[in-house]
């Protein structure tokens, strides 16, 4: 019993630390980064697993590397939709299903000891008409949504075409076009609420692309999960009403004067 005791102490100092879950909801199609927040120091492994399948490993001094297809011949569950960091061993899973709903575990073994953390994904299916493109006219506002409650250790950070244009951190306080790109492009067209959402005020066909929202979210300690979402925006060129009723003037003027030509025409002839 003394031995045994030993060696449960000798785990709780050196061996297996609690195993930390973390939940994530993604839609369907977006991506995903799982979070190692370590920096690989060449002295340790990394392991991923999804449903107790080996999917992803990395050595500290990168000789021992695989994901997917080459860590379990054959298998292509995810098609080389993993991408895995180098530096922290933290992975991405690009283009998500509803097939990669699941149980990812994470194994990070070195000489003395073996820490673990699972990731929760849970993936919701989006139709075609729910998916995040938006369409406006010029001039009009369009606001985008995150869709998910904003929790107090969120932090949110809003990019277009890879320009940061607006962020918002876990004590609410939040920051509109800090880049001079971005005042630039926006100016002060651009609103944050508290829940994360923007909007784009007075729009323009220059805002027109793609918009990225990043949530990062921290654990007890440190950063541990990490949500991308995309929005396509779309901005018609609006035509103002009377703009219209002059071209259809215009074009009614036209017809009645090739109408007067003809005639003249015609009555030229009978005459002759």
């Amino acid at each position: 019993m003394a031995i045994l005791l030993i060696f449960v102490i000798f785990l709780s100092h050196h061996g297996f630390a609690g195993v930390d879950v973390v939940t994530l909801s993604v839609n369907e199609g977006e991506s995903v980064t799982l979070r190692t927040d370590v920096e690989t120091n060449q002295q340790e492994d990394i392991k991923w697993y999804f449903n107790d399948i080996r999917i992803a490993e990395i050595s500290g001094d990168l000789s021992d590397y695989c994901t997917d297809v080459e860590c379990n011949g054959g298998t292509e569950r995810f098609r080389y939709r993993l991408k895995l960091d180098h530096q922290t061993g933290s992975l991405t899973i690009m283009n998500i299903t509803n097939t990669d709903s699941g149980e990812y575990e994470l194994k990070i073994i070195r000489s003395s000891s073996i820490s673990e953390k699972t990731f929760n994904v849970v993936v919701h299916g989006v139709s075609a008409a729910e998916r995040d493109e938006k369409s406006v006219k010029e001039g009009e506002s369009v606001s985008l949504h995150p869709d998910v409650a904003r929790q107090p250790n969120e932090v949110m950070r809003w990019y277009y075409k890879d320009i940061r244009i607006a962020e918002i951190t876990g004590d609410q306080s939040n920051s509109i076009c800090s880049d001079v790109q971005c005042k630039e492009r926006f100016g002060d067209r651009l609103k944050l609420d508290q829940t994360g959402s923007l909007t784009i005020m007075n729009t323009r066909t220059t805002d027109s692309g793609e918009y990225k929202l990043e949530i990062s979210r921290k654990g007890r300690l440190i950063n541990s999960a990490f949500i991308e979402k995309s929005f396509g925006v779309n901005v018609a060129v609006n035509v103002p009403d009377s703009g219209r009723s002059s071209a259809a003037a215009a074009a009614a003027a036209g017809i009645a004067v090739a109408v007067i030509l003809l005639l003249a025409v015609c009555a030229a002839v009978v005459t002759y």
